[in-house]
């Protein structure tokens, strides 16, 4: 069996991180690999997603195999910031950015991994499954390229993407469900020397809500979190208004539906109580999905990873990513790890090794 070309992996890698891609702003990087995909052989469909979401588009590529199966192989093309002018720098066998960016293998490693496969199994004329590419725009500011991801072209019934940290092994079979709200609490304002007692406080409505609404962890399936709060304009005005921006999330949906209930539930009865007004926004940034440990999909992966010398290993996550709308949308889809590290943070890194190894396993997955 030959060897992955460490090298042109490595190279690879390095050039598309290099490529300005935060998201919002991938055209460059959709072009190159549409364009690249092209060479290897790929015919590629440059699918469109709503302006207000991106300048590039998504990708969608299909390489026909002799092999009597197929599999969609899937990554983000995004980057969160800063993510602009990224230099790699290698020193003992691990990328990391020079410090003043993220790296990007968040989720670049997993597509140099997947063209990397392909082109060793071109290179030693192996036979295949036919190979379906999805390259999401979009994917870090809530996983808009999925959403909007063109599924006629999928012909598969299966997918993966590679876009998780954790050993080599790692197989996200569920993620949790996630649940935005906004709410607006609308007081009164009056002088806070004068006349205090003249105005509604609209955090001290809040305050009061807060202090009656479970948060943080509720059990071992669900999180629930408050963010961003803003308001107030002088220290001798009363607060008028203040929104308050929260989360909720879960791996059952009737528990995060509950636990949404119970949120809103709560800031209505505060401000009642206060006499204030409150305004909820609330809407479903993505829902959960939970697959079995022995679905035949992850039977498949599970086996491609023992035969490298990789220890497989399914485990249920707390972030959503392309896997929860591709599931949504009705292709089972697993989220595997390429060993990236510290991801969203300028200490970001990835291992050479771990990302010879990933790539080792898309290529006997896709040849056996």
């Amino acid at each position: 069996m030959t060897q992955i070309n460490r090298d042109r992996l490595v190279e690879h890698f390095c050039q598309l991180i290099k490529i300005d891609s935060e998201s919002g702003f991938e055209k460059e990087i959709a072009e190159t690999l549409a364009e690249q995909l092209g060479e290897m052989g790929f015919t590629v469909h440059k699918l469109p997603v709503p302006e207000q979401y991106t300048n590039g588009f998504n990708v969608y590529a299909r390489l026909d195999g002799k092999i009597e199966d197929s599999v969609v192989l899937s990554c983000h093309m995004d980057t969160v910031t800063p993510g602009k002018g990224i230099e790699p720098i290698i020193e003992d066998g691990v990328i990391r950015s020079k410090g003043n960016t993220i790296l990007g293998g968040d989720d670049k490693s997993g597509i140099a991994a997947i063209m990397e496969a392909v082109r060793c199994i071109q290179a030693e004329n192996l036979e295949h499954k036919t190979i379906e590419i999805a390259f999401t725009v979009h994917e870090e500011g809530g996983l808009r390229g999925s959403e909007h991801f063109d599924m006629n072209m999928i012909q598969s019934n299966k997918a993966i993407v590679l876009d998780t940290g954790g050993p080599i092994g790692t197989i996200v079979n569920a993620a949790p469900g996630q649940q935005k709200i906004v709410a607006t609490i609308k007081g009164r304002p009056a002088h806070a020397g004068l006349a205090p007692e003249e105005g509604i406080s609209a955090i001290s409505v809040a305050a009061d809500a807060i202090t009656q609404m479970k948060l943080l962890r509720i059990d071992e399936e669900t999180t629930a979190n408050i963010g961003i709060v803003e308001g107030g304009n002088a220290t001798n005005i009363v607060m008028p208004e203040l929104k308050i921006i929260a989360e909720a999330r879960s791996l059952n949906d009737e528990k995060l539906t509950k636990q949404v209930d119970h949120m809103i539930e709560t800031f209505q009865a505060a401000a009642a109580k206060h006499g204030a007004e409150v305004e909820i926004e609330s809407t479903r940034a993505y829902n959960a999905f939970v697959l079995d440990d022995a679905h035949p999909h992850i039977e498949q992966v599970k086996a491609s990873f023992s035969a490298i010398g990789a220890e497989p290993n399914t485990k249920a996550t707390g972030g959503g990513s392309d896997a929860n709308n591709f599931n949504k949308l009705g292709l089972t889809t697993v989220n595997i790890s390429t060993g990236m590290a510290k991801v969203h943070t300028t200490e970001e890194y990835i291992a050479i090794d771990d990302m010879v190894k990933v790539t080792e396993f898309v290529k006997h997955y896709l040849t056996h």
